[in-house]
């Protein structure tokens, strides 16, 4: 089919850009060395698609891309295309949690974005696929496709399947409260065993509206992912043919010459956090899409995150703070469901571009709703007024840090601060029960810079609920707490404190207030006080002063603008 006179046709005009590659008497050498991988004139003289693929054996997320990618490539060549894969990194941020490894994790973001489009450049690729599937490889990807601006998709490998525990549905986080139940004595050995061998039964992403189900859901939502394809689970056999139809898809995209920028606007990132919050998504999503915007040189800040989930109700019921995990969503409509719900209440930008060339409110029109379905509630009936993320400010958190609400937390905490200067110190406390009702547990210099990376910490998170502590301790970090817990977790505070925030200056013992309702987080010091302590602050020294690390802290923003490396000029 794909050599038919008019798919021949019709492909001529779609391969302009990879002519500079292997057009003409001075590109022999180019089609003599792609000859030697197998490739044939009419092979060259299609159009060359890239596919960015982030496979690994590291971890269970992307461990099937090379499954999806094989089905891409043959979508690809029916569609009159030639595919060329190529690879680059993947961490795992659930493999690394609570290690010195998980600092490579935001960081592998920038990297992830650098060597897609370094790779694309490079090849002169008409068009280019990113398959995707971790936490850091979805945003890295999208990143990397708003810098090259030409014809472009992404696909999402999709959720793992629930482990099963004595009929309860397990992921990955109960895992984390596994250990922190079984070190307060809570559960015994045998039961604690059996959810670390239970909870993940095989491939694909973690199962609950966490990091990587929560950047599906932006992909779809922004555009970037054809609608109806990130939600397809794993292992299911759909996934097979989406990837085909993905392969397929990119033709017509170079076709119509849909590029990312057309597609990630300040309207579509404007959807991407309503669905976000809407949906109790993971708090990484704000550092996300402010990456994109500053990719995208678009205006966007973390005050209008805090505007749209302050008037987007929350109506998935999604783990880690609800009952189901991504399967079930997939089950009940999926995420064009979610996206009917919320242009029908005007929650969403309807007219906005997708990668299909229809817009998302086309899309979304065609959303099937499995009758009794329980998992996506009525805009009559939200779990709660407010969407799950929220921003707050005050004296501790001049440029802001983010907070994850289902709504029925505690509005005001307030407490004596727990000081540790890294997490595995924060971590042996609670581990040795160390930590009471009523405490705030600081845990700093995690920042983009004193980390460096942000270590995303849900072991000493979950490890605090896991004792039955999450609603009586607060937490808060210039790192990461993902938002992927059941208890009252702040993180991302900005600026951090390896530059002099004010996270830094805490001590022992110093009363922090949370007002929900106020959106405020402050520390009762006086001016004079604050005055003292800034005065006789020193930076202590870098964990690394060379390698990749160190690049990192060198070059990136702070949260409040992305923790981004990337300078848009």
């Amino acid at each position: 089919m794909a050599d038919s006179p008019e798919i021949r046709d019709r492909v001529k005009a779609l391969n302009t850009r990879s002519r500079a590659l292997v057009e003409g008497t001075d590109r022999s050498a180019a089609r003599a060395m792609l000859k030697a991988i197998g490739l044939t004139d009419d092979d060259l003289a299609k159009p060359l698609i890239g596919i960015a693929n982030t496979w690994t054996e590291v971890g269970p997320c992307n461990f099937h891309l090379r499954r999806l990618a094989a089905k891409m490539k043959e979508g690809i060549r029916a569609a009159g295309g030639t595919p060329l894969e190529f690879n680059t990194v993947s961490i795992s941020d659930g493999i690394t949690m609570g290690t010195e490894g998980m600092k490579a994790s935001l960081i592998s973001r920038e990297m992830i974005a650098d060597s897609i489009e370094l790779v694309a450049r490079a090849n002169y690729f008409d068009g280019v696929i990113a398959l995707a599937a971790c936490d850091k490889t979805m945003p890295g990807a999208i990143m990397a496709l708003i810098r090259l601006n030409i014809p472009s998709l992404l696909l999402y490998g999709g959720s793992i399947a629930p482990g099963n525990y004595k009929g309860k549905d397990l992921t990955v986080q109960d895992v984390f409260e596994a250990v922190g139940a079984y070190a307060a004595g809570k559960i015994d050995y045998e039961e604690y065993k059996a959810v670390e061998d239970l909870a993940c039964p095989g491939p694909g992403a973690c199962g609950g509206q966490f990091t990587a189900n929560t950047m599906s859901l932006v992909s779809e939502i922004m555009g970037i992912c054809p609608m109806g394809m990130a939600g397809v689970p794993a292992m299911d056999a759909e996934k097979d043919s989406i990837s085909y139809r993905a392969g397929e898809m990119i033709l017509q995209i170079i076709e119509q010459d849909i590029r990312p920028k057309q597609i990630i606007t300040r309207k579509s990132l404007e959807n991407a956090i309503a669905a976000a919050t809407g949906t109790g998504g993971s708090t990484n999503v704000v550092l996300h899409t402010l990456a994109f915007a500053r990719e995208a040189g678009i205006p966007f800040t973390i005050d209008d995150i805090e505007n749209i989930s302050k008037h987007t109700p929350l109506i998935a019921d999604l783990k880690p703070t609800g009952k189901y995990v991504a399967t079930d969503l997939h089950k009940a409509g999926g995420l064009p469901l979610i996206a009917q719900r919320l242009i029908e209440g005007n929650y969403l930008h309807g007219d906005c571009l997708t990668v299909t060339g229809k817009t998302i409110a086309q899309e979304a029109a065609m959303a099937k709703e499995t009758p009794g379905q329980q998992v996506i509630r009525p805009l009559s009936n939200p779990i709660s007024a407010n969407g799950g993320l929220h921003i707050l400010k005050g004296n501790l958190a001049p440029d802001g840090c983010v907070i994850k609400l289902k709504g029925d937390e505690p509005r005001i905490h307030r407490g004596p601060a727990r000081i540790f200067n890294r997490e595995e110190d924060a971590m042996s406390a609670v581990q040795s029960q160390q930590i009471k009702k009523g405490d705030v547990v600081v845990i700093r210099y995690e920042g983009p810079v004193g980390g460096p990376g942000m270590r995303e910490m849900l072991g000493v998170t979950a490890a605090i609920t896991g004792q039955g502590l999450g609603r009586d301790v607060l937490l808060i970090t210039d790192g990461r707490f993902s938002g992927a817990t059941r208890g009252m977790s702040i993180g991302h505070i900005a600026p951090e404190a390896m530059i002099g925030g004010p996270i830094g200056l805490l001590e022992e013992g110093d009363t922090i207030i949370v007002d929900i309702d106020a959106r405020s987080i402050n520390v009762e010091w006086s001016d004079a006080e604050f005055e003292k302590r800034r005065a006789a602050w020193k930076a202590p020294a870098p964990h690394y002063t060379s390698g990749v690390l160190y690049k990192f802290a060198r070059t990136a923003a702070q949260a409040n603008d992305g923790a981004a490396t990337n300078i848009v000029g």
